[in-house]
């Protein structure tokens, strides 16, 4: 398996993790039930990927920065499809930062940036199979209903944007964007 990691990749994930640990820094002093755990399964669907929907994993940790109004989200997940009518697998591990605004206690609009570790897994054996490391923004929002005093039901949804990538197909370039759409428990602790 061709294994490209390019210099800006390595750095972009540098900065990833340096922003993570401000994070979790910005998240420690949040106290008493001002820190949730999302567990959440989800649709996503591909703005290249035709009409197909696959299923997405993912876990969550938020914290208040100012309570009531602003938290912090650290998030990561698993998602594969297949492309070009299954001559290309794709899975994606992503990693995202998040500020999630909330002026109302049910609804919240997110923003943030991530780090997609993407492996590209070609039917045909004569071409080789690759991993990328990119980042990406995305933009979303989502409802939490109360179903219990620690626990609340969150519906998201979100765009993520990344840049267009190179395939050892036809068509040669293709946008890995995609929608998803999920639902998870948030567990306040």
């Amino acid at each position: 398996m061709n294994r490209y990691i390019d210099a800006s990749s390595r750095n972009a994930g540098r900065a990833l993790l340096v922003s993570l640990l401000f994070l979790g820094a910005a998240l420690a002093p949040a106290r008493s039930r001002a820190a949730e755990i999302v567990p959440s399964y989800g649709l996503t669907k591909s703005v290249d990927g035709g009409d197909e929907v696959k299923g997405m994993f993912g876990l969550a940790l938020r914290g208040n920065l100012v309570p009531n109004l602003l938290q912090t989200e650290v998030a990561a997940g698993y998602r594969s499809e297949d492309m070009a009518d299954g001559a290309l697998h794709v899975r994606q591990w992503p990693i995202t930062a998040s500020l999630l605004l909330a002026p109302m206690n049910m609804i919240y609009a997110d923003a943030g940036v991530g780090w997609y570790h993407t492996t590209y897994d070609y039917e045909d054996d004569a071409l080789p199979d690759d991993t990328v490391q990119k980042f990406g923004v995305h933009l979303g929002g989502g409802l939490k209903v109360p179903v219990a005093p620690r626990v609340a039901l969150d519906l998201s949804g979100r765009y993520v944007k990344l840049q267009d990538q190179e395939s050892r197909l036809v068509p040669e370039k293709f946008d890995p964007s995609f929608w998803t759409l999920s639902a998870g428990l948030a567990l306040k602790f």
